[in-house]
């Protein structure tokens, strides 16, 4: 019976934390006609078919000051068999939900500190080199690129959580190198096999594409398919301060200079 009870404990506390009954849709992106300085979001949602059991689809959103419209920037594997590459820019709603999916906001960078960032993750996105090739399992794909501007604009401290398949993939020729959110290291053999250690990850290790994270700064657990276990995630710029009040609001502590 013990067993029976903690089994029935554990279940009911990780879908707890994978369930939500408030609709975000639309909620977490100020609106540009309101909010005139720069923002940088980062935003995850479960992606379509039986992939969401295990996976979340990522994408960038960026508005610059003064802007009218946020442009958001992601990767859409079906684009490749229209056109020439899977990069799609949009000007739509960036907290939109994905295939129904409700989008978790990850990053929320606003200000000066957004401003001086905009065009580092726009040559980025520019640069980002698998635009023209996809593979869901283990990449390159939408969390790929997403890592990969993270690793090229380290100021983010963006850290994708363990249901990002993809972040870690790396060609044989770059086994190692920075960690997604630029703040450590990562070994990692084609996104199957790999080693992170970083700031922002804590200890993270990946088999065959599913990640099992321990963040040590931040108290949590990351597990494959389920995601955070634990406290909710602060940034780097906020760990040493601790200003984050997450009674107050759902999403992680915007970061404004």
């Amino acid at each position: 019976m013990p067993r029976r009870l903690l089994i029935a404990f554990i279940s009911t506390f990780i879908l707890s934390g994978c369930l939500s009954s408030v609709d975000t849709k639309g909620t977490f992106a100020p609106k540009p006609e309101i909010y005139s300085d720069s923002v940088i979001q980062v935003y995850a949602a479960r992606t379509k078919g039986k992939k969401k059991a295990l996976a979340v689809h990522t994408w960038i959103s960026v508005k610059p000051r003064g802007a009218l419209h946020y442009t958001s920037y992601e990767i859409i594997g079906w684009r490749l068999r229209r056109y020439e590459s899977a990069l799609v820019t949009r000007t739509n709603m960036p907290d939109r939900d994905w295939w129904g999916h409700q989008p978790q906001l990850l990053l929320d960078v606003r200000g000066i500190k957004a401003e001086q960032l905009i065009p580092k993750i726009e040559q980025a996105v520019a640069s980002y080199p698998y635009a023209s090739t996809y593979t869901a399992w283990p990449g390159p794909n939408s969390n790929t690129f997403t890592a990969y501007v993270g690793k090229q604009v380290p100021e983010l401290g963006l850290d994708l959580p363990s249901t990002a398949i993809g972040k870690d993939y790396r060609p044989i020729n770059q086994v190692a190198g920075l960690s997604p959110s630029g703040s450590g290291v990562q070994f990692s053999l084609w996104g199957l096999l790999g080693l992170t250690f970083g700031y922002e990850e804590g200890v993270e290790l990946n088999l065959l594409g599913l990640n099992l994270e321990l963040d040590l700064f931040d108290l949590a657990l990351e597990l494959p398919g389920i995601g955070r276990i634990g406290l909710p995630e602060t940034s780097a710029d906020n760990k040493s301060q601790a200003v984050q009040d997450t009674a107050q609001s759902p999403r992680p502590t915007v970061l404004e200079q």
